[in-house]
């Protein structure tokens, strides 16, 4: 399986980090090594000096696809979870003034944190209509909606699927609204999508 990830997929997340609001989606990809399951603790790692949380809307994928057109997008997938992207934001910066690949600060081990459990699409009315949100240590952090996606889900599924053929188990990350900030040891992280809580851990 893999980890398609959606940069800049919110106006106000393009923004608050100073880049442009892109005219089609920013693909980027994770390893497998990347995810971290299970509500299991993120240890903050060494390499870098900030590193930076962006909660986002996740879809699993179900279906061996290619060249999907965006009217056939929802048959490739029926559940939609909640992800943590972790960013070693300062070597990003770093990477990206250089015109360098920047893979270090986004594909590192345990970047990629999931939700343990998934959501039956068919529980939702329409999955561009949804609210999320993260608390750290119990105060609101970072507060999202899916209607405000620049590319929405289906639209992202055709472009994606241009280049990558799409497989059961892939999971595409849909991009992080705006609120994302620094992670700080001793933190608890808790995401609801709706009013479930889907993800509950500690970092360390």
């Amino acid at each position: 399986m893999k980890i398609i990830c959606i940069g800049r997929n919110y106006a106000d997340h393009a923004k608050e980090l100073g880049n442009q609001v892109p005219s089609e989606p920013v693909i980027f990809l994770k390893p497998d090594t990347a995810l971290l399951r299970n509500n299991d603790p993120f240890f903050v790692p060494d390499f870098a000096e900030e590193f930076h949380y962006e909660t986002e809307l996740v879809v699993k994928i179900n279906r061996l696809g290619k060249n999907i057109s965006k009217q056939f997008a929802p048959r490739y997938y029926e559940e939609v979870g909640m992800g943590m992207d972790f960013t070693a934001r300062d070597l990003q910066s770093k990477l990206k003034a250089k015109g360098l690949p920047w893979e270090r600060a986004k594909a590192f081990d345990h970047s990629a944190g999931i939700s343990k459990s998934f959501i039956s699409k068919q529980s939702f009315k329409d999955i561009q209509n949804l609210n999320f949100k993260l608390l750290v240590n119990g105060e609101e952090r970072q507060i999202g909606y899916t209607g405000d996606m620049l590319f929405k889900v289906d639209e992202i599924i055709a472009y994606v699927s241009k280049f990558f053929t799409l497989k059961i188990g892939d999971l595409i990350y849909t991009g992080t609204p705006a609120g994302v900030g620094r992670v700080n040891i001793g933190e608890r992280f808790e995401v609801f999508l709706e009013n479930q809580k889907m993800m509950d851990f500690l970092i360390k």
